[in-house]
């Protein structure tokens, strides 16, 4: 079996990508999932493909467990963690965002969920900035 999984690209524009994500798990949980495959986005009106994202705001809510979004890189980086049986909006527009801070990063973004077990859930809607 595996967790029963989600993910929504509700927005794919020029400069901004929304998408949702949502977790129904089995109890075997997901370890640095791709979630947010930049490669995969649209590119600019000047035919440029998206090479990274800023995590701008967050709205979450996490049921009997963590998860920890992560930046991949040949060493996945920690972006933020959200926290077991929470929910939240987190607006981080006031200084850009959340930059990647990785060592070679790839662009894209990942999920791990920790302590998980039968029947935890999370949904989890990212508003990014691209980048170039």
């Amino acid at each position: 079996m595996a967790d029963a999984v989600t993910s929504q690209t509700i927005i794919d524009g020029e400069k901004k990508v929304v998408m949702k994500f949502t977790n129904v798990s089995d109890g075997s949980g997901e370890s640095a999932v791709a979630k947010v495959d930049v490669s995969a986005l649209a590119k600019n009106t000047a035919g440029s493909a998206c090479t990274g994202v800023a995590i701008e705001q967050i709205w979450w809510q996490c049921i009997g467990m963590k998860v920890n979004i992560l930046w991949d890189a040949s060493s996945d980086v920690l972006a933020m963690q959200l926290g077991e049986n929470q929910s939240g909006h987190h607006d981080y527009t006031s200084f850009g965002g959340i930059t990647n801070n990785a060592s070679s990063p790839t662009g894209d973004v990942n999920f791990t969920t920790v302590g998980h077990s039968s029947a935890d859930t999370y949904a989890i809607i990212l508003y990014m900035r691209k980048e170039y």
